[in-house]
């Protein structure tokens, strides 16, 4: 590796969301660029005019954005580039590494189709290359439409991968390929050479499905004199079945993620562990800083990562217990407000009895929108019972209803509404009714929440209050009596 500082990039093409595998990809370039003092660049490859969105274009700013992704120069935008390119073909047409092609597309498919035919590869024969001066000019000057071709040279072409060490490719494998089109735009591996070289890159780290454009690359930098950069060819992300990750294993773009409740926090420790280890013994659940300091190009894996969606849920809800319960009230209040259970205004008022809640509920999550279903009862006055709680719980309603008013009456006369004596009194009154403590607390629960789980009962009761607690035990004691009428 350099010792000067890397320049590294990101370079995704406008044409869709900002998918996983790409998130990972910016995000092995940003901690390599953070940890060696260097610099992470952005840049959009909008030359595909027809599918390129502005839309596509902000959903990868935001996608970056919500990782903590910054880049530290301008956005580069490859389609304003484009008289360089063509300006970097004039310089391969004029030193012959590169020449002019009037093939049609028609007379090239024939000959692709003759070979395929005759059970042999298209290769193309270089027959425009064979073409004198005078006659290339004479076409040039009549109009004739024609492509700029780069002529491979004899040998090897090689590079020591990052992570898959040495690569060689025989070059009489690669065609001379077309690096402008007819109407003067570049291909992709013209584009990108041209890009990278103007940049400054010194490191491209990118998908594996890459590895076949290097060797071109590769030529295309030595044919313009300019200095290589390294390579490092990042492995698949497989879903759970082995097979390459897409829309069919659920959820494949970041911002999906992002309005599924995962913290963006656990979104990059998730995925900076597809395809990296830092070795030995370490903590999985890693914040930024720990990235960044652990982060190495020797700890990049050769195979195939799998996308995990419960794995990621898991990281999210350690995430979560771990978050200052300041901000995880910032991201719920708005959801709890959208489901109509109170107003900001409410919650900023109870601000100490809304982090206690929080506190409670957010240890039982895995996803930040897990949390507003099981807040609600601590907003409504009524409970909404469950049927399979109260099947469960109150099974013997003639028995249950009064000792759930043997309960109430005992709360009721606590001098304090605090959870030790609540206890005590209540295991008290247990072993006097003859009954186990489950067979208090658990129906009590139901009372309270008409939920068979909840946080701890008494956290429960404190966060509720005792005249809204006194008075959803009576409210049970009242459906139970309802029940022993109903036979």
């Amino acid at each position: 590796m350099s010792a000067s500082p890397l320049r590294l990039r990101f370079a995704p093409s406008p044409t869709g969301y900002l998918h996983v595998g790409g998130a990972r990809t910016a995000l092995f370039n940003w901690l390599l660029a953070r940890k060696t003092g260097g610099k992470f660049l952005l840049r959009i490859e909008d030359t595909d005019k027809a599918r390129s969105t502005d839309e596509s274009t902000r959903a990868i700013f935001e996608g970056l954005t919500w990782l903590g992704l910054d880049w530290d120069e301008e956005v580069v935008f490859q389609g304003a580039n484009l008289d360089r390119h063509r300006a970097d073909a004039e310089r391969l047409l004029a030193t012959g590494k590169a020449y002019r092609c009037f093939c049609t597309a028609e007379e090239l498919q024939t000959r692709r189709a003759a070979a395929e035919a005759a059970g042999g590869a298209f290769v193309y024969d270089r027959r425009c290359d064979a073409l004198p001066k005078d006659e290339i000019a004479r076409r040039v000057e009549a109009g004739h439409a024609f492509v700029v071709r780069f002529r491979v040279p004899a040998g090897d072409t090689s590079w020591d991968d990052l992570v898959h060490e040495r690569i060689t490719f025989p070059n009489k494998d690669i065609d001379d390929f077309v690096i402008l089109r007819s109407d003067g735009t570049p291909i992709y591996n013209h584009a990108v050479v041209s890009d990278d070289i103007a940049m400054g890159i010194t490191l491209v780290m990118r998908g594996d499905d890459h590895i076949s454009n290097t060797p071109k690359q590769i030529l295309l930098y030595e044919a313009l004199g300019a200095a290589l950069p390294r390579f490092g060819h990042l492995p698949m992300i497989h879903g759970t079945d082995g097979k390459k990750l897409s829309k069919r294993h659920g959820a494949t773009a970041v911002g999906d993620y992002q309005h599924l409740g995962i913290l963006p926090q656990a979104m990059v420790n998730f995925l900076a562990l597809l395809g990296w280890s830092p070795g030995g013994e370490f903590e999985e659940v890693m914040t930024m800083e720990r990235l960044v300091a652990a982060f190495s190009t020797d700890g990049l894996l050769r195979k195939a990562s799998v996308f995990d969606p419960k794995k990621l849920e898991w990281m999210n809800g350690q995430h979560l217990a771990r978050l200052p319960i300041a901000e995880v009230a910032a991201r719920v209040t708005p959801l709890v407000v959208a489901a109509g259970y109170t107003t900001e205004a409410d919650l900023e008022a109870r601000r100490e009895w809304w982090h206690t809640l929080l506190e409670l509920l957010r240890v039982r999550v895995r996803l930040l929108d897990e949390i507003v279903p099981m807040a609600e009862t601590y907003f409504r006055e009524a409970v909404t019972y469950d049927p399979d709680a109260v099947a469960k719980q109150w099974k013997d309603p003639a028995a249950l209803g009064p000792l759930l008013a043997a309960t109430r009456e005992t709360l009721a006369a606590l001098p304090t509404w605090e959870a030790a004596p609540m206890e005590a009194q209540l295991r008290a009154l247990a072993e006097q009714k003859g009954v186990g403590t489950g067979k208090l607390f658990q129906p009590l629960r139901v009372a309270l929440t008409g939920q068979a789980t909840s946080p701890g009962l008494f956290d429960v009761m404190l966060v509720l209050g005792r005249e809204r607690s006194l008075a959803r035990v009576r409210a049970a004691e009242q459906v139970l009596a309802g029940m022993v009428a109903a036979g």
